[in-house]
């Protein structure tokens, strides 16, 4: 065969898989069978390697590339991603459209609900219509590059559809969001699917992953600026438009005008969901429309238009062997049951959380007895019941020990707390566990410093603190049992990356009481600190790179930081009453949190992470006071403002003295409206409240 004739077959044959694929995996039609389907793939491999300059990355057969030699590349998401809230019932479903239709009174809602494949989040970038990269959720606002394994996955196209007579090279940036998953058939040697899929989605060597048989359904679409594919409206149009376009989107969504629908089809597959040849855990539910869900808008985690209805988790029985206590790092006690190991939702489980006391006297649990267990979200191992039934009368009651199993120090139940505490404020159990706290994923993540790590190094004296990680040496840490030479290096570089740390990362890892991830974030929005530039190696920024950039070796930096002694000050500044007021804080965190900065031992160990070389990264405040333009104000913002996001006019509106509320009434100053104002705005003008556009606004603030 010539040149020419052979680059036209590969042409065809190229062009000829790319619909069978098209046809097989989104439209489920059977034209030929796989037999002949893998015979036109080994003449196109044929042919390529015959005319290896005909070979295109976009080529069926080049699906799997080269192995990694080192860990994934963590990089900044195009959009933020968030998680899903949950909920287990009827009851709490309706609770949830009880909430959002208090945030958009008198509008009409429908919904679409999806199955909630049981896989992980993956999201996917197109140039040009082509395969560019793919990321893990991650954080949320940075994921793992994992593209050379996405590229095996067969249902993913390479090249997307042309739509609208548009050419591909046509198409903007886009994002496309889903869920890679392993089919029960594929995962036989598996526990769990859900875990196969994550950890063969993490493999080095995408020959691995190819072998393993990825799958993936696609359920998001976004892009920032698009001229040349219709923009949907709503979420059914949005998963008529991913399959247009050639992505694989789960056959079994619907629509639903109202909820009583939602509920039919979710106790539907509640009966049946076995049957399916992959995992579900519930349906997804959304508010169809997108007007809807720019209303409706999100927390800090989750977006208020969607939520995860899932099925009940799986049961099991097992007995309880024995109740022990763990001392968590806040000195609080919490009974854990010791169990006769027993399989729950695909996993092993030998041990379940009781919470506290009362809730040991509410299920009466005793040693001995037998106990249903399930996974709290398929998650937490619980104990849900006690088989009262089944007691022979040698089972014993639990008590709540007087004295702290671990340091021996003083226990007391708090007034108006459901937790047991030790009170030794040197308790190593609970110092263990802050300096666990402050090492883990959503904090300083820092790689290699497990339990037993920190364990040996508090034992061995070579730490007091968490200041002391980062003075650690070469020399400290060959003392300790398995530390070798890589090891060492490995957890000395891990150590180095993690001194250049996001602001919310660094409140979260410190461990103030109450203070989780959401309240960190709004906290450290609150600040506008001083800034200086310092230049680092790509490394030391926990090898994030920006989207579209390749990855350089030894590439530098010059990123903008901010001292801790700075951050102090900061927090120092704000009175009692002003953390109490700050929306998402409240009372008692208000004052859990002005108790800790005013404490000695805080200044101390700032003083300590800043002379180690620790540093804050990404601290001008969104939320940070700028003026008092707007003191005394109420603003409700309705419809899509021509520039700002509506969480960046809340936030401009906070940082000028305003008061962002979600319902107009008579104590309403202003409704700022965009286009598609919606109910908001005709309340307003019934009871004469000033309606505003983006631009009047934005002259009060100037």
């Amino acid at each position: 065969m010539g040149k020419k004739e052979a680059h036209h077959r590969i042409l065809k044959l190229k062009a000829w898989l790319k619909q069978w694929n098209y046809d097989y995996f989104v439209l489920d039609k059977n034209g030929v069978s796989e037999g002949a389907r893998d015979k036109i793939k080994r003449e196109l491999e044929t042919l390529e390697k015959e005319f290896p300059e005909f070979v295109t990355p976009d080529s069926p057969t080049q699906r799997v590339g080269s192995a990694l030699s080192g860990k994934f590349a963590k990089i900044k998401h195009l959009t933020a991603k968030q998680s899903l809230s949950d909920c287990f019932s009827e009851a709490e479903l309706l609770e949830w459209e009880d909430r959002t239709r208090k945030i958009v009174p008198g509008e009409k809602l429908d919904y679409v609900s999806e199955l909630k494949i049981d896989g992980l989040n993956v999201s996917l970038i197109y140039r040009e219509g082509r395969l560019f990269r793919a990321l893990t959720r991650g954080d949320g606002v940075h994921g793992e590059d994992v593209t050379h394994v996405v590229r095996t996955i067969e249902t993913v196209p390479l090249e997307l559809n042309e739509v609208g007579g548009a050419s591909v090279a046509e198409y903007p940036v886009m994002e496309v969001t889903g869920e890679v998953f392993m089919s029960k058939k594929n995962s036989q040697e598996f526990a769990n699917p859900r875990n196969a899929a994550a950890g063969t989605v993490r493999q080095l060597d995408p020959g691995v992953a190819a072998g393993r048989k990825l799958e993936m359904f696609f359920y998001g679409l976004s892009f920032p600026e698009n001229k040349a594919v219709g923009q949907p409206t709503s979420q059914k149009e949005l998963l008529e438009l991913l399959q247009a376009l050639g992505c694989r989107v789960n056959k079994n969504f619907v629509h639903h005008t109202g909820l009583e629908s939602v509920i039919a089809e979710y106790r539907r597959w509640g009966k049946k969901h076995s049957s399916l040849p992959y995992q579900i855990d519930g349906l997804v539910v959304k508010v169809n429309g997108f007007r809807h869900q720019r209303l409706l808008g999100s927390t800090a985690k989750s977006p208020r238009w969607a939520i995860a209805f899932k099925f009940p988790a799986e049961q099991s029985t097992s007995r309880v062997l024995a109740i022990e206590v763990q001392v968590g790092r806040t000195g609080v006690l919490t009974p854990v049951a010791i169990l006769e190991p027993t399989q729950v939702a695909g996993s092993t489980v030998g041990r379940a959380t009781l919470h506290n006391a009362d809730e040991i006297e509410r299920k009466d649990v005793r040693v001995g007895d037998t106990v249903v267990i399930q996974k709290a979200g398929d998650v937490i191992p619980e104990v849900v019941q006690v088989l009262t039934d089944l007691r022979t009368g040698h089972e014993k009651k639990f008590q709540m020990p007087t004295v702290c199993p671990v340091c021996g120090g003083a226990v007391t139940r708090v007034e108006g707390e459901a937790a047991h505490r030790c009170m030794n404020p040197k308790c190593f159990a609970a110092h263990q566990q802050q300096l666990e706290h402050f090492v883990s994923r959503h904090a300083f993540d820092i790689d290699g410093l497990g339990e037993k790590v920190i364990a040996g190094l508090l034992d061995a004296q070579l730490i007091e603190d968490a200041a002391d990680f980062f003075t650690l040496t070469e020399a400290d840490l060959l003392q300790l049992p398995l530390f070798k030479d890589k090891k060492t290096q490995n957890l000395l570089a891990g150590i180095e990356k993690a001194k250049l740390v996001s602001a919310p990362r660094f409140l979260f890892a410190l461990g103030i009481r109450h203070v989780g991830e959401e309240t960190a974030e709004v906290l450290a929005n609150q600040l506008e600190l001083p800034t200086h530039t310092v230049k680092v190696k790509m490394e030391a920024q926990r090898d994030e790179l920006t989207l579209f950039a390749e990855p350089a070796a030894d590439a530098g930096e010059n990123v903008a930081v901010s001292e801790l002694s700075d951050l102090l000050k900061g927090l120092r500044t704000l009175k009692l009453e002003d953390l109490q007021q700050i929306e998402g804080i409240g009372d008692i965190l208000g004052a859990s949190i002005y108790e800790w900065v005013h404490q000695p031992e805080t200044e101390h160990l700032l003083g300590k992470l800043e002379k180690a070389g620790v540093k804050l990264t990404g601290t001008a405040g969104s939320g940070a006071k700028k003026s008092d333009k707007l003191a005394g104000l109420t603003f409700v913002i309705t419809g899509t403002l021509p520039t700002l996001s509506r969480d960046a006019a809340k936030a401009l509106i906070k940082a000028h003295g305003g008061h962002p509320t979600s319902a107009v009434s008579k104590k309403t100053d202003y409704v700022l409206a965009g286009t598609e104002p919606g109910s908001k705005f005709d309340t307003a003008e019934k009871l004469g409240v000033k309606i505003i556009d983006e631009a009047t606004f934005l002259k009060m603030i100037q």
